[in-house]
């Protein structure tokens, strides 16, 4: 699937069209978070809640294998998937880091939880002393702006990929890409605005902090950008890479409905797995069951997600 071929119902689907989706029992409820460490950083994942994502979008079309029997492994009632949001709470030295920070309950019913599970985790939003987006997606950067109007973190830097701020923010955004991106867009051209005084673009090698790698994963966005850590076992914070622990290792070449760059999406979700599984580094998805946290294994021409928690 190409930008072209994104129809209102194929993004917007999990979004905006599905901002009254209930809420189920126990799945956004505050929690304190899942804490561990590696090497020099103490990590908390926080919950911002879970979207909605139609099964279609995970499933594709032709991916010769029955849908239901692939959704009925995961959480998909209905054939909608619920989608956790992981968020990890970075602690080193004297900072305390953010990698994205969910929607601030602008895009579903669901999702919006992070800022009450910090809170809950005992951490002042105020405290907080970076912010990392690994895109500009609504369920990753929405939650910049506070109910207020001011900026959630007032006292953080906002560190984004530079490719993925000039995707955004392009003056020829809403002529040369689909209508279906063009919501999306408003909202997150909003947020960078908001944030700019404070920006710090990022480029593939650079280093957050020491220890904190930027990674090049284009693809699921053009400026996409995944993390690594520094530590005896490592760990590499994939964002949206691979969307689904279930499907997106088993069917790594399967294209996920939401990738602007279906293609590139497919070798980055590939190599970034493959990495993993060759040198036995930790993951965490953005969008895995919570905590998301666990290891890649072979399975012939694919893979299995073996989760730590």
């Amino acid at each position: 699937m190409t930008p072209t071929d994104l129809t209102r119902r194929n993004l917007l689907g999990a979004g905006l069209a599905l901002t009254t989706a209930p809420l189920l029992p126990g799945q956004a409820l505050a929690k304190a978070g899942y804490r561990f460490t590696e090497g020099a950083f103490d990590i908390t994942v926080l919950s911002d809640g879970y979207i909605s994502v139609p099964g279609e979008i995970l499933v594709p079309d032709g991916a010769g294998a029955d849908r239901a029997a692939v959704l009925g492994q995961i959480d998909a009632p209905g054939g909608v998937v619920h989608a956790p949001c992981n968020i990890p709470l970075i602690r080193t030295g004297q900072d305390l880091i953010l990698v994205d920070i969910g929607s601030g309950r602008k895009y579903q019913t669901s999702d919006g939880r992070m800022t009450e599970n910090l809170m809950a985790a005992g951490i002042d939003p105020a405290a907080i002393t970076r912010v990392v987006f690994t895109h500009a997606h609504p369920d990753h950067i929405w939650a910049t702006l506070a109910d207020t109007g001011g900026l959630r973190f007032p006292n953080a830097s906002y560190h984004v990929g530079a490719a993925e701020w000039d995707f955004w923010t392009s003056p020829d955004f809403f002529t040369t890409m689909p209508a279906a991106l063009h919501d999306f867009a408003r909202g997150t051209q909003r947020d960078l605005a908001a944030l700019r005084d404070r920006a710090v673009m990022l480029r593939p090698g650079d280093d957050v902090v020491t220890g904190l790698r930027v990674l090049d994963t284009a693809g699921h966005t053009p400026g996409h950008l995944s993390l690594e850590l520094g530590g005896p076992q490592g760990l590499l914070i994939a964002g949206d890479v691979a969307v689904n622990e279930r499907i997106s290792f088993a069917h790594p070449d399967w294209p996920f409905g939401y990738d602007t760059l279906p293609e590139v999406a497919i070798r980055t979700r590939r190599r970034l797995i493959d990495r993993a599984a060759t040198d036995r580094i930790r993951l965490l998805g953005y969008h895995w069951q919570y905590p998301g946290i666990g290891h890649a294994e072979r399975r012939g021409q694919a893979f299995h997600f073996v989760p730590e928690a």
